[in-house]
């Protein structure tokens, strides 16, 4: 009844994507030999590595996140080398899948589905590799299917205190742009991402970012798959090996947009921005938890992502509240995915293009549906997460 309009899409990915980024997509395909296409793409690299934060090389990919998976294996590991998987939810392991596939050998380390990576359990597998067998230590900064955030540059301290020469390798598809990330800082060595998440672009093109140390090992291979090979990828001499052919040319007008729109509010801000609206959300989760089986699904605030948001109820209720929501409010949240039972999750992604209005509007929807399903709750959980945003915005001019 309620949900005609403007339809609103609050999955964690593909995420919103500002009316800016639609229009700078909207005109005639350019000229790929020669020309402003050529100067616009080249801009593109140095304000890649700033939202990653890195000096290191940035790779462009016509590709979706899990081939970044594999651009950056093909790179890095051979077929009997070994990977050290750390697992906090359902992507680390499709990564880890993808290894396998390779014909790499897997060592899993899962920390469960609300926890972050313990650095203690990773030190200890890295020094019972003897041999030096484990060739990267591959892990995600947030799961996008639990919420889970995790701490890199601990881990990267772990790795340190063995002495061990694995690289550090990190997904940070679901929340580059996001959650607080710095490549460099953290002492990564390989980080990829994806255009639709955080970075406001349709889906279909990955990057890999890596550091000199990463391509020493590159350089250690006997073969590389042509296609997911970055080396000609980086300063190319052709504009072609860019993306080892046709250019996905309104794929680049559309992230050039979307980087400008960042540089142009700036990343603390932005970090900022997500930061207070994953605390209003929440605010409003703990409240409709005081008297309900509603809960958030990793309960240590500090290990919570700032772009998305697990919340568990009973089985079958998480579905039903989806369904509900969609269908009278027109607001669109994500499956349980990978979780167990699946009925019992949503998910809300708050990522990228959100501001305030946008997450209260979610929150009121969702507050509606558990009143409309009879599903228990504290009250006022809206309103709990409307005075949080009062209060970090109560310095803003009026």
């Amino acid at each position: 009844m309620f949900a005609k309009g403007l339809p609103y899409l609050a999955i964690p990915g593909p995420s919103v994507m500002p009316d800016r980024v639609l229009r700078a997509m909207q005109r005639p395909a350019p000229n790929i030999y020669t020309g402003a296409l050529h100067e616009m793409t080249h801009s593109l690299i140095p304000d890649l590595r700033a939202v990653a934060g890195t000096t290191g090389d940035a790779a462009i990919y016509i590709a979706n996140g899990h081939g970044t998976w594999e651009a950056a294996l093909a790179n890095v590991v051979s077929e009997d080398d070994r990977v050290l998987v750390l697992a906090t939810g359902v992507f680390c392991k499709g990564w880890g899948e993808m290894a396998r596939g390779l014909g790499v050998g897997v060592e899993l380390l899962d920390f469960g589905e609300s926890a972050p990576v313990d650095p203690g359990r990773v030190e200890a597998a890295l020094r019972a590799d003897r041999a030096g067998r484990i060739k990267a230590v591959l892990m995600v900064l947030v799961d996008t299917s639990t919420g889970v955030r995790n701490d890199v540059a601990a881990v990267r301290a772990a790795v340190d205190a063995v002495g061990h020469d694995a690289l550090l390798m990190v997904d940070a598809i679901a929340s580059l742009g996001c959650d607080i990330y710095e490549m460099d800082a953290s002492g990564v060595d390989v980080t990829i991402a994806a255009s639709q998440k955080g970075l406001m672009t349709p889906p279909g093109l990955g990057f890999v970012w890596f550091n000199e140390r990463a391509d020493m090992q590159r350089g250690t291979l006997a073969r590389v798959s042509r296609y997911w090979d970055w080396r000609p990828r980086v300063n190319p001499d052709e504009y072609w090996k860019y993306f080892d052919g046709t250019a996905p040319t309104h794929h680049l007008f559309a992230l050039r947009e979307a980087l400008d729109m960042i540089a142009e509010e700036g990343l603390t801000a932005i970090w900022a921005r997500h930061d207070g609206l994953a605390r209003a959300i929440w605010a409003a989760c703990e409240a409709w938890g005081q008297a309900g089986p509603l809960r958030l699904n990793v309960p240590d605030a500090a290990a919570r992502s700032r772009a998305i948001t697990s919340v568990g109820l009973e089985p079958g209720q998480g579905d039903a509240l989806r369904r509900w929501v969609e269908q009278a409010a027109g607001v669109t949240l994500g499956i349980g995915l990978g979780r167990d039972p699946a009925s019992a999750y949503f998910r809300i992604g708050h990522m990228g293009h959100v501001n305030a209005h946008m997450v209260l509007g979610v929150l009121a929807s969702i507050e509606c549906a558990l009143i409309a399903l009879d599903i228990p709750h504290g009250p006022g959980g809206t309103a709990a997460a409307s005075a949080v945003l009062a209060d970090l915005a109560q310095d803003l001019p009026v």
